[in-house]
């Protein structure tokens, strides 16, 4: 399954246009992957290649309009989008601009306000001297903010999505479960790694772009640095956090395990954590803000204890790893039915850290877990 029902996308649609209209914008102009993939289901990871730019525009009337590289169109024609105009790229002198302007020019009128997404979190995808070029060909139309459209749009996941990301969650479950069978006293912490991803492979992810963690005495020094060849000794703290890819939507959750008996500060430490995810969990409903979610979190974890420096307490999930809103003290972002959210508190252990994550869905009453939610005894190796 790589693909969603028209009737999903024509709703994508049909609430962007509406967005437009009240904001006073004539069109979209797209040119991320997730962005552009949001309204077509175009899922490639040709992406990985930064050669050539991809251009979707959303006017404020009728179906998206893809402007791409010629190399890209048998797929765009398997989506619902029909009006695909490609050239052949890479183009060293014109890689699709005049294309471009010509087609903005087509689609919107004189005097238009061309809308990109331009908040946190977002880039415009294409060389600066050529934005600069579609600036100065674009004439008197105005190249402006979405107004925060992709962002609200995304945020609220429709039942569809969920379904997806509740999937990659249950795959990594999965994985999980089989970590003992690939971590041990004496293992290398690279071969751990590598051996994850492929047990995630194996339990039917696309693929795993994300893979973090760390293994030491007592927890780890942070949670982003490569894995290492060191081996695995007993009162080592192994987390594993894996951000795996089915059908185009991503799970984000870690789980910790002890090499052998865990210590009491490790063992309390971790029992910390799962008692803040819980906390904001139980808050975690229509009308509390993120901030209320961080300040709930961080009150347990800060109890006697010091804190991480992580910069937040979790994040949206969803086509990106890490989407729209963040929890964190400033973000008041009021939750709606259909967000999806990670819940990510960390303590810090006698100069270590150790870090806790669950995917939770937000609904009209009650929230749910996408992550089989973890109990607060740390699991032994």
């Amino acid at each position: 399954m790589t693909g969603f029902a028209p009737e999903e996308f024509q709703a994508r649609l049909a609430h962007a246009q509406n967005r437009m209209q009240a904001a006073g914008l004539s069109a979209l102009l797209l040119t991320t992957e997730p962005e552009l993939r949001y309204f077509t289901g175009y899922l490639t990871r040709f992406w990985e290649s930064p050669t050539r730019p991809w251009f979707l525009i959303v006017p404020a009337s009728g179906k998206p309009v893809a402007v791409i590289p010629s190399i890209g169109a048998p797929l765009m024609a398997q989506t619902w989008i029909d009006d695909i105009r490609t050239w052949t790229a890479p183009d060293l002198v014109d890689d699709g601009v005049s294309l471009l302007i010509d087609t903005l020019a087509e689609l919107t009128p004189n005097g238009a306000a061309i809308g990109c997404p331009d908040g946190h979190e977002t880039h415009i995808r294409m060389p600066l001297a050529d934005f600069r070029r579609l600036q100065a060909g674009l004439g008197n139309r105005q190249l402006t903010g979405d107004h925060g459209t992709l962002r609200a749009l995304r945020m609220v996941k429709s039942d569809a999505e969920v379904a997806r990301i509740r999937t990659a969650c249950q795959v990594a479950a999965r994985a999980f479960a089989r970590v003992p069978d690939i971590a041990s006293v004496g293992t290398p912490l690279d071969q751990v790694f590598r051996r994850f991803q492929m047990l995630c492979l194996e339990e039917g992810a696309d693929w795993v772009p994300y893979l973090a963690g760390g293994a030491e005495q007592d927890g780890y020094a942070d949670v982003i640095s490569p894995a290492t060849q060191e081996p695995l000794k007993p009162g080592d703290v192994l987390m594993l956090d894996t951000g795996l890819v089915r059908d185009g939507y991503f799970c984000d959750y870690d789980r910790n395990w002890s090499v052998g008996p865990a210590s009491v500060a490790v063992r309390d430490a971790h029992a910390r954590l799962i008692e803040a995810s819980d906390a904001a969990f139980e808050q975690a409903r229509p009308g509390a803000t993120t901030a209320q979610l961080f300040h709930t979190m961080n009150a347990i974890l800060t109890d006697g204890s010091a804190g991480t420096d992580a910069g937040r307490l979790g994040h949206g999930l969803g086509m990106s790893l890490t989407e729209w809103p963040s929890i964190i003290a400033g973000d008041h972002t009021e939750l709606q039915p259909g967000m999806v959210l990670t819940l990510e508190p960390g303590i810090a252990v006698n100069g270590k850290i150790l870090v806790h994550e669950e995917n939770i869905l937000i609904t009209e009453g009650a929230p749910e877990f996408l992550s089989p939610r973890a109990g607060p005894e740390i699991t032994e190796l």
